[in-house]
């Protein structure tokens, strides 16, 4: 069963990735598909974090008011 994608998940498996890769343990077949996984992962974990920045921004904003 693959885990829920989540923020932890993603960034957890990006770092396993890029591991993988500085370590030499990809070949150069896996290459292409490691890399175009961890470009969505990067995509996903950006927007977590532009989307968490903005609901922590609008409930700072509320507790102005």
């Amino acid at each position: 069963m693959e885990k829920e994608m989540n923020y932890t998940n993603a960034f957890e498996e990006l770092q396993k990735i890029v591991t993988e890769i500085e370590q030499g343990e990809i070949s150069v077949d896996e290459l292409s598909a490691k890399v175009k996984r961890a470009t969505a992962l990067i995509k996903f974990c950006k927007l977590k974090l532009t989307t968490t920045e903005e609901d922590v921004n609008a409930i700072l904003k509320e507790l102005e008011n």
